[in-house]
This record gives structure tokens, C-alpha cells and sequence, in this order.
């Protein structure tokens, strides 16, 4: 089994097949003579590598990716998807690199006959064809396929089969009525400056639930949900709650799952009594898989897709109406980070340009603005079709945008366009080389070597390259601690009889952002503690070792641990 923190190696098989601390075989398998007991496994097929080999295997997207990738070992997880039934949820999240990876693992799959479930709320119909073609170019091992009779959906929630009859696609559609009514949303845009200042969403949330209700609010970086949760603690105290992807893996699961247990559905056992008032600061880590039911959200502008998942958190769950404040009966999104003043083109965060790019952010504003003049949106009913209008090419928003717009949409082209030639450069053998018949000689035209499970985890997904760490405290009298100040042995040793200590060890990853100078600082300099020689796991990782303020220097930026926070990144000393 694996997970989003690569702590596969975690279940490492241990010395039962006798393999010592550097994944080698034992003394007796090194000699001339073969080995009287079990033979020792290399230790590719250890750790992370194996986790496909389990009869039932939960994961991250990559590890379905990488079966689509020229890396090494990738027979193995062929090995490991044959046969199978693969379910893939929330493919609406995948950018164009991404897909091109998801593409080709499909003509695999269906060449094998691997049956495949693709699930999304929120699937543009370019998406949609896309897959379609993709399962059938594998199925028929034929470039070209026919995907005239594709069904289009006439309804909300739909599902569309793609398979082969008699050597032809076929297809076939059921459409079904949503599992609620549809819900008037009231959709209106906050009054906020040029500058984006974190206080006007705070001072929102506050007019909103001051006096009692659950919000829930997104914003598109880290960075600015610390700013608005800094904002918001002063007056709520403990009625506020951050969660983003810059705590460690133990902190965030623990504060995703307090989150869940008070905003979940109503009536389940045990379950915690839903709150007078909470206010969930957090990033896109609420969009999708976070079954929370608040009274009201504010969510920075993002593509439309994106911007339709935040709302599925808004009145999710049905429960009396006396379970929400008199003010809030009623859904509305509030959409920050989103400056209109007249016919002028809309303006919004730095931040969120970086993340989204002009060409959907500018989309979805229109689409926003056309709610906030008239009646809203109506959920789920109208999601096909604000997504299938956002990721359209008819005009959209007023003339004063056109030029605007059509600048955006150029530049996302061309960079559409790049991704996917550069994502050819790493796919295992592209819709040009179907037929197949094995995986051999498919690495004569490799790729350079990648020489860390972080290099091939790069290798999916576009951007800038991130780097894991274990974060550890420096003993003031020598030595090094955990997090909370458990002290560990004089090179950082972990006992493994100490169950505590472990555990928090562990679950002290974090992820740091994609900077360069940071990622290349951490490569260069980071290591693992002197006593994790012996640990499967451990002795694979970083250690960040921070003073006795949680601090430390790295790339020239000055990064601080806060129990509160999470991880603050400043500029440093350059």
C-alpha cells in the first residue's frame, strides 16, 4: 500500500528475508555458495516499488502514472496492474502534462483488458473525448478511432461506457436524477482593493458568522490562508482551524480528521455535536475526498470546475433548519480574490495567476460575475454546463475583456502545446508505437537516469521539482529531538520498541514548496540523521534539523515550523 507521503517503505519486509539495513542480501546469500534458507528478494522489488503487487492497492494517481513512464522497473508495475480492475477518482484535477501519462496508462490497460473507472463531478467534455479515445486506441490498437456515436450526457449525474464490440467502439450512456434536488446558490463577489488585502476576507467571514454558523474558506496559496487564518484567530481563538499541505503528514491528517468528525454528515455514530461556530481556513486541499456540509463559503476565484468542487462542501447534507443560523439557510459562495470595476478586465492575486494562469481564472470570472447579477447558480443542475462553458471557446464576459481573453487563451495554447511535447519525452511509447506486443526495447530511447524515487515522482507531473523532509529539533546539550521535544539517540536513533517516538517521527514529513533554491539547497545539503542508517525507511529521507525556535536557513530562505501555521517560508537573507 502507498500514500501521498511516499512512506510506502514503511511496511519494508524487514530482515525475515534476510536483507540487511541497505536492502543487500545477508552474508550467507553474498557467498559462492546459494543460501540453505530463502532466497533474498533484490531490493527493487522492495518498499515502494512492490506496493502495486498488493492483492488490493490504494494510492496516489502517480503510481497508476508511472506504469506509463520510461523509468526503471516499470515492467514491475505492469505486473502489478494486470488483471486488476483500476478506479481513478477526480480526473478532472489532472493538468494537460498529467494527462498525456494518463492517456497512455489507459491504451495499456485496455490493451491488456484491464477494465478501468474513471469518476468526476466536474469533467469537461474535451476530457471526456480524450479518455474515450485513449481506452479505445488501446483496446483496438488503432491510432485513429471513431467516436462519433459517443453519447453526450442528457442529464446530471451520468455515466458513459466505452468498449469494443466485433473489432468497433461502442458506447453506451444512462443518465440518472441527482441524489438531491437542485439548490438555488447564491453567488455574489467580495468588495476587495487592488491589494488583496487578507483582512477584507476576514472581516467577511466575521459579518458572516460572528454570531454562529460553520464557514468554510479557500484560498489558492498557502501563504495567503496563513495570512487570513492569522486575521481570523484574533477574534475567534479555537473557532478557527487551518489546513493546507505545509503541515506535517501527522498534524494535517490529525486536523483533517477533527475537521470531518464536526462537519461531516449529520447522525453518525460517535460523531462529534456540529458546532456552534467553525470557521475551516484552507487551500485546495478542501476541494475534493473532504466530506465537510458548511453554512457558507468564500472561496478565491479559481477555473470553474474547481470553483463548482468548493461548492459541493456548501449545505452538502441534508439537516434541520434549525441547524443553521437564520442568516445562512439559504447557500452562498462569496468568490474572493476577484477585483471588477466596470468594463475593466478583472484582477486578482499574483498568487492565483501562477496557479491557474489568465485564460480559465478570466473564464470562470465571467461566468462569476454573470451569477452574481442574477439569480446565482442552480446545483447540481446547471455543473455540466457552467463546466463544459468554462473550458469552451464561445466568447465570454463584456467587449471591454475580448482582447484580454483572447491574449489568454493564445498563451494557454501555446503552453498547452508545450507541456505536451515535453511529457512525450518521458511516455513509455506514445499512440505512434500501438501494437506492441512486449515492454522490450522500449528503454532504448530512455531517458537520462533518475536516480531518486523523488526524480521519478517529478517525472509525472510538470513544475518545479519538491523535496520531502523529516523535521527534527537540535538538543540544546547535543543530540536531536522530535517535533514536541522527545528526545531521540545521539545520532538521531529511533528505538523501535518505542512505539511513541516512532510514530512521531514518522509523521513529521512535510513537503517543501517547489522553489528552486530551495529544492536544490535540500539536495545538496540535506541527509539523513547518522543513526537512520538502519531504518527501511528512514534512512532514505532528509532530515531539516531546526533550533530551539523551530527555525532554520535553507536556500537562502528562512523557514520556521508553527504549530499554529504550519510551515512559514520567508525571504531570508538574499
Amino acid at each position: 500500500m502507498t500514500d501521498d507521503y511516499g512512506m510506502g517503505d514503511a511496511f519494508g519486509l524487514g530482515d525475515e528475508f534476510g536483507v540487511d539495513g541497505e536492502g543487500r542480501a545477508g552474508a550467507a546469500a553474498r557467498s559462492e555458495a546459494p543460501p540453505a534458507g530463502p532466497a533474498a528478494a533484490a531490493d527493487w522489488f522492495l518498499g515502494a516499488k512492490r506496493g502495486l503487487l498488493a492483492p488490493v492497492t490504494v494510492g496516489t494517481v502517480d503510481q497508476l502514472l508511472h506504469a506509463a513512464t520510461r523509468t526503471k522497473h516499470v515492467m514491475l508495475r505492469h505486473a502489478g496492474l494486470a488483471g486488476r480492475v483500476v478506479i481513478l477518482d477526480e480526473v478532472h484535477a489532472y493538468d494537460v502534462y498529467m494527462a498525456q501519462f494518463l492517456f497512455e496508462a489507459l491504451r495499456w490497460l485496455a490493451d491488456s483488458g484491464v477494465p478501468v473507472i474513471v469518476l468526476s463531478a466536474t469533467l469537461p467534455p474535451a476530457l471526456r473525448e480524450q479518455l474515450a479515445r485513449a481506452y479505445l486506441q488501446g483496446a483496438l490498437q488503432c491510432r485513429d478511432v471513431d467516436l462519433a456515436a459517443l453519447p453526450t450526457p442528457d442529464g446530471y449525474p451520468s455515466t458513459t461506457a466505452v468498449f469494443t464490440r466485433g473489432g468497433e467502439p461502442d458506447f453506451a450512456g444512462v443518465s440518472a436524477q441527482p441524489w438531491r434536488p437542485s439548490t438555488p446558490v447564491n453567488v455574489r463577489i467580495l468588495d476587495e482593493d487592488d491589494a488583496f488585502d487578507p483582512r477584507t476576507v476576514a472581516a467577511a467571514v466575521t459579518r458572516a458568522v460572528g454570531d454562529g454558523g460553520c464557514a468554510l474558506v479557500v484560498c489558492n496559496t498557502v501563504r495567503r490562508a496563513q495570512d487570513v487564518y492569522a486575521e481570523l484567530a484574533a477574534a475567534f481563538g479555537a473557532d478557527v482551524v487551518l489546513l493546507h499541505s505545509r503541515f506535517t503528514a501527522a498534524e494535517r491528517a490529525h486536523r483533517t480528521a477533527e475537521v470531518v468528525d464536526r462537519l461531516g454528515p449529520p447522525g453518525r455514530t460517535g460523531a462529534a455535536a456540529r458546532p456552534r461556530r467553525l470557521v475551516v481556513v484552507a487551500t485546495q486541499v478542501a476541494e475534493q475526498s473532504f466530506d465537510v456540509d458548511v453554512d457558507v463559503l468564500i472561496t478565491d476565484l479559481a477555473p470553474v470546475d474547481l470553483l463548482l468542487q468548493r461548492v459541493g462542501r456548501l449545505h452538502r447534507h441534508e439537516r434541520p433548519s434549525s441547524d443553521r443560523p437564520a442568516n445562512l439557510r439559504g447557500p452562498e459562495v462569496i468568490v474572493s480574490g476577484l477585483r471588477l470595476t466596470g468594463e475593466d478586465v478583472p484582477r486578482y492575486p499574483g498568487g492565483s495567476r501562477a496557479v491557474y494562469g489568465d485564460h480559465l481564472l478570466l473564464r470562470a470570472a465571467a461566468l462569476v460575475a454573470d451569477a452574481a447579477k442574477g439569480p446565482g447558480w442552480s446545483i447540481p443542475e446547471h455543473v455540466p454546463g457552467l463546466v463544459a462553458t468554462g473550458y469552451g471557446d464561445a466568447p465570454l464576459g463584456p467587449p471591454g475583456w475580448a482582447d484580454a481573453l483572447a491574449a489568454a487563451r493564445t498563451a494557454w495554447e501555446g503552453d498547452e502545446a508545450r507541456r505536451r511535447v515535453n511529457a512525450s519525452a518521458f511516455l513509455l511509447a506514445g499512440e505512434d508505437r500501438l501494437g506492441l506486443p512486449t515492454l522490450a526495447g522500449l528503454h532504448d530511447n530512455g531517458t537520462a537516469a533518475l536516480e531518486t524515487e523523488e526524480r521519478v515522482a517529478a517525472v509525472v507531473r510538470d513544475g518545479e521539482e519538491s523535496i520531502e523532509v523529516v523535521l527534527v529539533r537540535r538538543a540544546p546539550a547535543g543530540g536531536y529531538l522530535t517535533l514536541s521535544g522527545r528526545r531521540l539517540g545521539p545520532s538521531g536513533e529511533v528505538a523501535v520498541s518505542d512505539d511513541a517516538v516512532l510514530e512521531e517521527v514518522v509523521g513529521s514529513v512535510i513537503r517543501l514548496p517547489a522553489v528552486p533554491e530551495l529544492t536544490a539547497a535540500a539536495r545538496a545539503t540535506l541527509t539523513p540523521l547518522p543513526g537512520w542508517g538502519g531504518d527501511p525507511w528512514l534512512r532514505r529521507t532528509r532530515a531539516l534539523i531546526l533550533d530551539d525556535q523551530h527555525a532554520a536557513t535553507l536556500g537562502g530562505r528562512d523557514l520556521r515550523y508553527d504549530n499554529n501555521l504550519g510551515l512559514v517560508v520567508s525571504a531570508g537573507n538574499r
